[in-house]
């Protein structure tokens, strides 16, 4: 079962010039929002909606992620960006220690949730056709599918890891999480980051630093492929089942199946602010309850005032 077990040690994006890259995760999200919308057209065709709603709908879908995503992180994680770096919250850059542009790092999917969910209401609000939770019931399809590229994103920057396997026979050791940009210059006497890295799992001289190195669950592809399945459930649900026509019921679905992948993969995940990784349950696990009991509520509880609510 050896075979299960690899190095993980890639290159994180592209080097455009002095600082500037542009990296694999940034194009996850560029991908996820790019096959929602195509996704989204497939569902506004087949309900004969006017595809004119669509534009407007990814623009407050981007907007209201990006946002939520960023400030959830800060509010629930890292809360003390507020002090230390506070214009990095809102740009793609960090300014502590020097400039450089690192793309939008540091995203919750708690923050995005409530981002999208702020931001339908206001789309709601301006372009007033079906209800708000008829647009949540089909704009959870493609947010499903997103998820799965995003976490894909987290795997090629070594973050949100897993803890150490053990004798699991599945396992990666996350060589750029365990040494941080500095620390494998100094240990490897190489200036350059990238050929510092690769030398820990190429050259025999710095075995001692690869041995040093744990295998971890990659609980970011647990997620990923989680998300598959919800993206398939749900897109049965809407498309082969007459649930679709209850509302709320799919905007539910999400939630539990999503929420509880999330739930129990937080059981192999690292703590993500240190100070809580003696927590029963962590910080991911607290933020995911009430948004299954929210969905378990729209399932089998909610019950529209009126067939347009």
């Amino acid at each position: 079962m050896h075979a299960l077990k690899f190095d993980w040690n890639p290159v994180t994006g592209i080097d455009i010039a002095g600082n500037f890259k542009i990296h694999f995760y940034s194009l996850m999200w560029v991908i996820a929002f790019i096959l929602g919308w195509y996704i989204m057209k497939r569902i506004y065709t087949k309900e004969k909606m006017n595809l004119e709603l669509l534009d407007p709908m990814f623009i407050y879908v981007v907007l209201s992620t990006m946002l939520g995503a960023r400030l959830g992180h800060v509010l629930f994680y890292q809360s003390e960006l507020i002090s230390q770096d506070f214009f990095s919250i809102f740009l793609p850059f960090k300014f502590k220690g020097g400039f450089e542009f690192t793309g939008f790092q540091g995203l919750a999917s708690h923050g995005a949730a409530i981002g999208v969910i702020i931001g339908m209401y206001l789309y709601r609000r301006k372009y007033k056709y079906k209800s708000l939770l008829w647009i949540l019931d089909r704009l959870v399809i493609p947010v499903a599918s997103g998820a799965v590229f995003v976490r894909i994103g987290n795997f090629i920057n070594s973050e949100i890891i897993g803890k150490a396997s053990g004798d699991f026979p599945l396992g990666v050791r996350f060589i750029q999480d365990e040494y941080y940009k500095s620390e494998i210059v100094r240990l490897t006497g190489i200036k350059d980051v990238q050929k510092a890295y690769n030398a820990v799992t190429e050259n025999p001289q710095f075995q001692n630093l690869l041995d040093a190195v744990p295998y971890r669950h990659p609980s970011q592809l647990y997620e990923s492929i989680s998300y598959i399945f919800v993206f398939l459930i749900l897109w049965y649900f809407y498309s082969k089942t007459s649930k679709r026509d209850q509302t709320g019921f799919l905007f539910g679905l999400f939630l539990v199946l999503l929420w509880t992948v999330r739930f129990f993969v937080e059981f192999v995940k690292e703590a993500q602010v240190d100070e809580r990784a003696t927590w029963a349950l962590n910080t991911g696990q607290w933020l995911s309850i009430p948004l299954i009991l929210l969905g378990l509520y729209f399932m089998f509880v909610y019950k529209p005032k009126s067939p347009v609510s």
